[in-house]
């Protein structure tokens, strides 16, 4: 049978959005990376927003006025638990909104600063508290913003590709090693998503660019605050379309940029524009909103020419399909691997320090380097061991809502690619919208199973056993299907998920 009718991706509902700069101050502690011979940060290559999106049903019934969604993407690196539930609260408040009913979640820049609480006594360190503090109250303001100006509104969807992100599990075969940078041996994750947003008048208002890949284009010789490529990109989009541009991180634990790890702030803003051209190609891609692209019939010419139009969604059905608004948070039991020794790791951070001070005295900056490197390692571990859970599995947070027909889902940790990839091939017909890092920062990465074992650096910061990617699909995939999205398979098994006050009505185990 002959399709006659190729649906437009659609939500229907009430939307506000509000900016708010949160750039932290020059001299705060800026050392992300391991490799790098600074803390402070010395300058701004761009100012660092908060992009904050209030999402209501259109339906005037129950608690009309207020967001049923709070959609918060931050330029930062991530904040640890505490500081994640203090940011939620300051958007809830500010936004007359439960905190169950905010998702947070970050852009990963680099370059952004590192906020942890073992680095308050480092050089820079006693900028993060007031910074903290600041960044509280200007959220508080962007989600009372977003929430005042909620009104009328149609996403449309459409996707296009951007080959400026690549794998990044390179495999060094003279060094017999895995090194995290460029693999042009194995493809990855392209899509860019464009939501476009507009007005009951049909006025362009806003737009959102989906893409995942990890914001290291600047790296160890970079001591500017920057938000990276997705800096370049928001400005990009912002330009030709003149409306805000927002950026959502996609599932990029796997994904990096083809040209990154360097100090030259230009690179980073040639990648942006990148992946902003290929957004922009997807805009222009698009029919009038609420339309679906239907075939009209022949007509006769030189040739019998079939005759396509954009059709305006008058059909009741299509029109209430297009204005489902549900769904809420979870979240999902996933295993724990052995931990390391806590005093096993303090004592390597006392010998790497002196190795590093000696290293530094005799200027032999390359061994100083790398035990400045091992250093941050086994910092890192000892803060992920503080804000670990007594057990054998951590119950991981995520979020899955149904907007017409989208589905907007995060989670926490960094989880590779394929996670994303798979609910668009279990989901054909849904536009899908990943987002990882929401909250949950101490569990690092999610691999697939195949990957663990095989030596590549994401295996060593990650809190997770293997298979725990392939669980948390799966339970995804059972919430997506639960909220009406047709799914092209039958599902397997899904993991333990836990009912909370995080839990959306209804919601089941698994």
């Amino acid at each position: 049978m002959s399709t006659t009718k190729v649906p437009s991706p659609t939500s229907r509902l009430r939307l506000g959005h509000a900016r708010v700069d949160i750039t932290p101050p020059v001299g705060i502690y800026h050392r992300l990376w391991g490799a790098a011979r600074h803390d402070r940060a010395t300058g701004v290559h761009c100012p660092l927003f908060a992009d904050v999106l209030a999402l209501a049903p259109l339906s005037e019934e129950g608690d009309a006025g207020r967001p049923q969604l709070v959609r918060a993407f931050l330029d930062l690196a991530g904040l640890v638990q505490s500081q994640h539930r203090d940011a939620v609260a300051a958007l809830a408040a500010g936004a007359g909104t439960r905190p169950e009913q905010v998702v947070l979640t970050y852009s990963h820049t680099h370059s952004s600063g590192w906020f942890v609480p073992d680095r308050i006594p480092l050089p820079g360190g006693e900028l993060i508290l007031p910074y903290l503090a600041g960044l509280y109250d200007r959220l508080r303001e962007a989600g009372q913003q977003a929430s005042a100006a909620l009104r009328e509104t149609t996403i449309t969807y459409a996707t296009a590709h951007s080959a400026m992100g690549a794998s990044r599990d390179y495999h060094d075969q003279d060094g017999g090693i895995y090194a995290c940078g460029y693999n042009p041996d194995e493809p990855a994750d392209d899509t860019v998503t464009l939501a476009r947003f507009t007005d009951a008048a049909g006025h362009l208002t806003g737009t959102l660019v989906h893409y995942a890949c990890h914001p290291t284009t600047l790296a160890w010789e970079n001591s500017l605050i920057s938000p990276d490529y997705p800096g370049a990109l928001r400005k990009t989009v912002e330009r030709v379309t003149g409306a805000p541009c927002v950026f959502a991180q996609g599932a990029c634990g796997d994904i990096g940029p083809r040209r990154g790890f360097t100090g030259d702030v230009s690179v980073a803003d040639r990648n942006g524009e990148q992946v902003a051209f290929a957004a922009l190609a997807a805009l222009t891609s698009m029919g009038l909103p609420q339309t679906d692209l239907s075939y009209g019939g022949p007509v006769v010419s030189g040739a019998t020419l079939g005759t396509w139009r954009d059709a305006p969604h008058s059909d009741a059905s299509r029109l209430k399909e297009t204005q489902v608004f549900e769904g809420g948070a979870f979240t999902v039991d996933l295993p724990i691997k052995p931990r390391p020794d806590r005093q096993a790791l303090s004592d390597e951070m006392v010998g790497l320090e002196v190795a590093e001070r000696e290293a530094g005295a005799r200027g032999d900056t390359v061994t100083a380097r790398d035990a400045g490197a091992r250093i941050e390692r086994a910092r890192r571990w000892l803060a992920r061991l503080d804000d670990l859970p007594t057990g054998e599995t951590f119950p991981l947070h995520c979020t899955s809502y149904r907007l017409g027909d989208a589905v907007w889902v995060a989670s926490g940790g960094e989880p590779y690619s394929a996670i994303q990839t798979e609910l668009r091939k279990r989901f054909p017909s849904t536009t899908i919208v990943f987002s990882p890092l929401m909250g949950d920062l101490q569990v690092a990465y999610l691999l697939t199973r195949e990957k663990y074992g095989t030596g590549l650096y994401q295996e060593e910061p990650s809190i997770l056993a293997p298979g725990c990617l392939e669980l948390l699909t799966e339970a995804l995939v059972d919430q997506i299907t639960r909220q009406g999205a047709v799914t092209s398979m039958s599902g397997r098994s899904a993991p333990a998920s836990r009912d909370s006050e995080l839990s959306p009505p209804g919601a089941q185990r698994y």
